[in-house]
């Protein structure tokens, strides 16, 4: 009996010992998942403070249009709006160091008012920005990002997205420049009279017409980036073939994980490390899934396809917020940037190149694309022109 007691008694003992070694066990497992992961936090916190994130693509303007008839006095940026994915309380919580805004036109405007109204949204971008000062400078460099990133404000930068901005005439694309434009991506969803759209099914031009070609050497001469994003693959290549800047696709992302027109083939992304640009991965769960639902997660595999083809220094951000009307888990506004570069570092990208993908591959291309307009001073502006039929516009000297 008794021998029976002390063995129930000894059995009794090792099983709360085992229960207590499992739980003190969990327990470190737990802690250790859980300082792992404050580990990578701390290091994506630490880069965004080092480098400044550069967002290629954000359509806050066209919210302003389409909500306020850009009436900026009723606009209030200051606290949060569910209604968009942008205001200045998640910008710096993301820790957003610089945004591309994108100045954007319906294509029903081309050959009609186009050129009034991206001249209106580049108005209503600037007026933001100096409604805003104590938070967002306006810039047109790559220095400027950096000196806006040391001053603790958000570099605010201008692309015009849709070459039906210039309306087919040179004199309007440099105008568009001297206004604050830094890149203009060639199409939008329609073809414009010199280049190719991925958007409908029929090509007009074959990729870039002699026009088209000329349009992307004035770009290079400028000092301003060609963007690549909603034109068609052949378009790409012939822009590849033509220019002598890096280009951008401000907001794209792989077409081998989601074969979308708006995607970026393997054959273009093998051309970038020749050409120097950088491609900005697209937050659109369309683009990432080829469905309405997609993750955090999707979006790093898309920078992880990009990285493998074209290398680290080809891969950025450009996540189309206000732009469209869905977005992954994880990622449900401007505010959840880190939890992206906390995933990236999870999966094994050092410091040094988390921080080119967050900002550094967008400045230096853009300090090789400077370099190249700065190289061009003594070349005169290109300066011929093509006639579009298709307008409602009075006619001006037999042309």
């Amino acid at each position: 009996m008794m021998h029976k007691d002390f063995y129930f008694l000894g059995s009794f003992c090792g099983f709360i010992c085992v229960v207590i070694c499992v739980d003190h066990s969990s327990s470190h497992s737990l802690l250790r998942v859980t300082r792992q992961a404050s580990d990578y936090d701390k290091r994506a916190e630490t880069i965004l403070k080092e480098t400044p994130l550069v967002d290629g693509h954000n359509d806050l303007p066209w919210q302003l249009r389409k909500n306020y008839m850009n009436q900026m006095q009723n606009v209030t940026l200051s606290e949060s709006n569910p209604d968009f994915h942008t205001d200045i309380p998640r910008l710096k919580k993301g820790r957003v160091g610089a945004q591309f805004w994108a100045a954007y036109v319906s294509c029903r405007n081309q050959f009609t008012d186009s050129v009034r109204l991206f001249a209106e949204q580049i108005d209503v971008i600037l007026r933001m920005v100096e409604k805003y000062s104590k938070d967002f400078v306006f810039v047109t460099t790559a220095q400027g990002i950096k000196d806006a990133h040391k001053a603790n404000k958000i570099a605010s930068l201008i692309g015009v997205e849709g070459g039906h901005a210039m309306d087919s005439s040179l004199d309007t694309l440099r105008m568009l420049y001297d206004m604050g434009g830094r890149y203009m991506t060639l199409t939008h969803g329609c073809h414009t009279p010199w280049a190719d759209s991925c958007t409908p099914k029929q090509p007009a031009h074959n990729g870039l017409t002699e026009f088209g070609k000329m349009v992307v050497k004035e770009m290079n001469r400028l000092g301003m980036f060609v963007d690549i994003s909603h034109v068609s693959a052949k378009t790409m290549h012939d822009v590849l073939n033509v220019s002598k800047a890096p280009v951008i696709f401000s907001h794209s992302s792989a077409y081998a994980l989601c074969k979308h027109p708006r995607n970026v083939p393997d054959d273009v992304l093998k051309r970038m490390p020749q050409n120097g640009g950088v491609v900005m991965v697209n937050f659109y769960n369309d683009y990432l899934t080829c469905s309405k639902k997609a993750s955090l997660e999707d979006v790093a595999d898309h920078i992880d396809h990009i990285k493998n083809i074209s290398g680290i220094d080809h891969v950025g951000l450009g996540s189309d917020y206000d732009g469209v009307p869905r977005v992954p888990e994880g990622l449900e506004d401007v505010s959840t940037f880190p939890k992206l570069i906390a995933e990236l570092l999870k999966r094994g990208y050092s410091d040094e190149d988390v921080s080119k993908v967050v900002g550094k591959n967008l400045l230096a291309a853009m300090e090789r694309m400077e370099k190249v307009a700065a190289d061009q001073t003594q070349v005169q502006p290109f300066d011929d022109f093509i006639i579009v039929n298709k307008t409602c516009r009075l006619v001006y000297g037999g042309l």
